[in-house]
């Protein structure tokens, strides 16, 4: 909602700043999608945790401390989807100073939180789930205090045809969405895969990995949350120049942070395993081999990735669709059932530099071919 909304919201701004009131409709209508989602999420949160829990790997054993943790977050549920669709309209409207102040608090708090409430005042886990759900009230209410700025120009205003917008947005935005919801199907797939071909301590690496792998994807978040307001403001104004000198950095930042945690991964994994685990020596034999496999993909991912807001600005939903449910679906997951059959079970690290290699080359290409059409392109859809 956040971000496939403020994408339709700065196109119309760009185009005509004065059609503040149908860029505003978006707004709305964004606002009232995460609301209707949020009451759903909060529903099945507030009544199916238990089930909720079981679903994400709770056993017997630990469901009744996985449910203390949950039961502060029952009752700030809506914070999470509002941080999120908030952020992306700050970024759009002029304030992103604002947004990266909330996010941070928020994450701060929950750090700091977690120490206080689960040791100084002896909660438990309880605690945990304290800060947690506290870290996402601060953000929302420090975000909320751009509507008193005199920048704001976001108002809430009555929607025509809202399901025809709750459409546009869902299109524009799926394909953000389903990045972040593939990082749970792929580590699904490769825990699976892992588990039967390799064991254990394979496994426990792959965790490793996980992390790591987020890191680098924040990277590319970065540059994509940064760079999306400027494309789309100017996608709708006609400016193809200014679009084209904008891609030039972000690319340069994509190029420079894939060649940066490669590196990191090709040189020291050793290091890299032992600030998150304990190794022992069984893990520390085979974890430089699989890093570094692995750790090929990070090269292309940033590019990857910034590639589908890129395509969601320029109002491209469909390249930006085959890319992230080709990386965190189809492509990613015939390699990683494949491999292990047609080449051995380590193979099984090189799905993902596969992945990314196979979908670098169909962005690439979108890249260039959309980029060539900004001098003559210019959306006229949402008169």
């Amino acid at each position: 909602m956040g971000i496939g909304g403020s994408v339709l919201f700065s196109t119309i701004r760009g185009r005509e700043e004065s059609q503040t009131g149908r860029s505003n409709e978006y707004f709305t209508a964004s606002m009232l999608g995460a609301a209707v989602l949020a009451v759903i999420v909060w529903v099945v949160i507030i009544f199916f945790d238990r089930e909720l829990l079981l679903l994400f790997g709770a056993e017997e054993t630990t469901l009744s401390l996985a449910r203390e943790y949950v039961l502060p977050i029952k009752f700030v549920v809506p914070c999470f989807l509002f941080t999120q669709a908030l952020a992306a309209y700050l970024r759009n409207d002029g304030n992103p100073v604002l947004a990266t102040a909330g996010v941070l608090a928020g994450g701060i708090f929950n750090i700091f939180g977690d120490y206080f409430f689960v040791f100084a005042c002896d909660m438990g886990v309880m605690g945990a789930g304290v800060a947690t759900a506290g870290g996402s009230v601060i953000s929302v209410f420090i975000m909320l205090a751009h509507f008193l700025t005199k920048k704001n120009s976001l108002r809430l205003v009555r929607p025509a045809k809202l399901l025809c917008k709750w459409k546009e947005i869902c299109v524009t935005g799926f394909s953000t969405f389903f990045i972040d919801i593939a990082m749970g199907i792929l580590t699904i797939l490769f825990n699976r895969q892992i588990m039967a071909y390799l064991g254990t301590n394979a496994l426990a690496i792959y965790g490793v990995i996980v992390n790591v792998s987020t890191l680098v994807q924040c990277c590319a978040y970065s540059i994509g949350q940064a760079s999306q307001p400027i494309f789309s403001t100017n996608f709708g104004a006609g400016k193809g120049e200014r679009i084209r000198e904008v891609l030039k950095y972000a690319l340069g930042t994509a190029a420079f942070f894939g060649l940066l945690w490669t590196v990191v991964c090709l040189t020291v994994p050793k290091p890299i395993i032992r600030v998150f685990m304990n190794p022992t020596e069984e893990v520390l034999q085979i974890a430089p081999m699989i890093i570094r496999c692995y750790g090929l993909s990070f090269l292309m991912l940033p590019l990857n990735v910034f590639s589908t807001y890129y395509f969601q600005a320029v109002l491209k939903p469909k390249a930006a669709f085959i890319v992230s449910v080709s990386r965190g679906l189809v492509v990613s997951g015939i390699f990683i059932f494949l491999l292990p059959l047609l080449a051995g079970a380590d193979s099984i690290w090189f799905a993902m530099p596969l992945t990314e290699l196979f979908v670098v080359v169909y962005v690439v290409c979108m890249i260039m071919r959309y980029t060539k059409q900004l001098s003559t392109e210019r959306k006229e859809d949402y008169e």
